[in-house]
């Protein structure tokens, strides 16, 4: 399957999952507004996410993937499955570890995530973070596996179930918001019980799609005979500076969410919202090209094909500069429509809308440069290199956070999103800055063109929202269908019209396929 459309693949069920996610937290606006307690589930919820991130889907797809190829690539069909079984076993008692200490302790990590909490005029949305972060500290179980998992299928080129899988924790959750709510003294909580429900779902599809393939891990309590395991060995080594990387985005989210809570009451939900409107651009494109690239560059870096190498972070970048540049400038001009036509409902106001889509907008700031590190830092992965993003992402949290001391008493909450979005650009620039010094990456000609032939389909995109915006106003329909079928019309027109300016340039499909290695 060529890479185009593996990523296409990847996209398409990705957009399912974002789309389901819209409409999830669209019930949750709904239903709950952005008060302080909806800012407690979602302080709640960050929680397990972090440590997934931090454990799952961060630190071990970084270091296990490029391993597990190479194990496929030049090892025998026992060694793998050996691999499998011994990462598996490591991987779930530390899980039920990490679980058991979380939950025991977790009024000190609600107080370390969210410190705003423990003002005596706000211990109830603290009691309520409390209950559902035990509630959903087993999370992490389910998601770890998940990423296990989905680090299997991947490298056999099975991209359509983890892709796929994300869409049943949406589902459970807004099941959980329609129908559990009411058997619970307090409605929120019933979102914790949804969050449950998907992970197990998640999991059990997962785990189907590896018995498909003859590959579901043989777990046996043989802790130490698979800590002296050679391969595993070099799966936790290269854990963790992967861990102490991800741990330093991770330490950025703790701080930006520990002084929203100290900002106005709502500040948690309209950052939450505003980065769900981002993770579309970042899951459609940055997320699905590193997924598809990070198998064929450790395939490439085996071989030691390095053109093919430098050449696949090329097709990469130019994709993300093509569908990320209108992607940016669409959320900062587009931000109001998008905002009040996904979230404008029931107890989620005006204001709400308007502090939102500032948070949008400040964001938009940093989407090329989160997307380019998708492309960029599998760079550095496929050759087990993850001690130079780690050492970037440790100097890019303290610009964050300088950047935090000037714009967040300009901005407030929107000082948050800039940061962040400024500092994903200086990541990108260093990541890229390093590939090319170290003649990894050497960018192919045409570049300049390029960007020429992009530029005015840009201009044409700008043109359309500009009147769009003029013309419409967001806030003000009354009808939910009317909002939208105008967004709809709106996001098609200038869609259309960005890719009829780019093939009058001279841009064609065929110039971004490529065969995966």
């Amino acid at each position: 399957m060529g890479l185009l459309r593996s990523a296409a693949t990847v996209s398409s069920f990705t957009l399912l999952s974002r789309i389901t996610g819209l409409i999830r937290d669209i019930f949750i606006a709904s239903s709950f507004g952005a008060g302080p307690l909806t800012d407690a589930f979602w302080v709640a919820f960050r929680i397990p996410n972090l440590l997934r991130r931090l454990f799952a889907e961060g630190a071990f797809s970084q270091a296990f993937v490029p391993i597990l190829g190479e194990a496929k690539n030049q090892g025998t069909p026992e060694s793998v499955r050996l691999l499998l079984d011994r990462v598996a076993a490591l991987l779930t008692v530390a899980l039920m570890a990490v679980t058991l200490i979380g939950m025991l302790a977790t009024p000190w990590v609600v107080s370390a995530m969210a410190s705003g909490l423990r003002a005596a005029s706000r211990q109830t949305e603290f009691e309520a973070a409390v209950w559902m972060t035990r509630l959903m500290f087993p999370y992490i179980i389910c998601m770890s596996l998940v990423a296990f998992a989905s680090g299997v299928l991947n490298t056999w080129r099975r991209f359509a179930v983890p892709a796929f899988t994300p869409v049943l924790l949406n589902i459970a959750m807004i099941v959980a918001c329609i129908f559990l709510t009411p058997w619970f003294e307090t409605p929120i909580y019933a979102l914790s019980v949804g969050v449950m429900v998907g992970g197990v779902a998640q999991l059990t599809v997962q785990w189907v799609a590896l018995a498909r393939l003859g590959l579901t891990p043989r777990l046996s309590w043989g802790i130490k005979t698979a800590a002296q395991d050679p391969t595993v060995q070099r799966v936790m080594r290269q854990m963790l500076p992967a861990i102490l990387g991800v741990s330093v985005a991770q330490i950025s989210l703790l701080i930006n969410t520990n002084i929203a809570t100290w900002l106005t009451a709502g500040s948690v939900t309209w950052l939450s919202f505003a980065d769900r409107l981002m993770e579309f651009p970042t899951a459609l494109l940055g997320i699905a090209l590193g997924t598809v690239l990070l198998p064929s560059l450790s395939a490439a870096h085996a071989a030691k094909k390095t053109d093919d190498y430098s050449n696949l972070l090329d097709w990469g970048l130019r994709l993300v500069m093509l569908l990320g540049l209108p992607a940016a400038m669409g959320m900062v001009l587009l931000s109001e429509g998008l905002v009040a036509t996904l979230f404008h409902y029931g107890a989620f106001n005006a204001s709400d809308v308007e502090q939102t889509r500032l948070a949008v907008m400040a964001y938009s700031a940093g989407l090329i440069g989160l997307l380019a590190i998708k492309i960029l830092a599998p760079g550095f992965y496929a050759k087990q290199d993850i001690k130079t993003p780690v050492k970037i992402a440790i100097a890019v949290l303290i610009l964050t956070q300088l950047l935090n001391l000037v714009f967040v008493p300009l901005f407030a909450h929107a000082g948050l999103a800039l940061s962040i979005g400024l500092g994903a650009t200086v990541n990108a620039v260093l990541l890229l800055v390093l590939l090319c010094r170290r003649g990894v990456y050497r960018p192919r000609k045409g570049w300049l063109m390029f960007m020429i032939k992009v530029i005015p389909a840009l201009a044409a995109l700008a043109a359309v929202l500009l009147v769009a915006n003029q013309q419409i106003n967001w806030i003000t329909f009354d009808n939910v269908f009317i909002r939208v079928l105008w967004l709809g019309g709106v996001l098609a027109t200038a869609g259309v019209t960005y890719f009829c300016v780019l093939f009058i340039t001279g841009f064609r499909p065929q110039h971004f396929t490529r065969k995966a290695l």
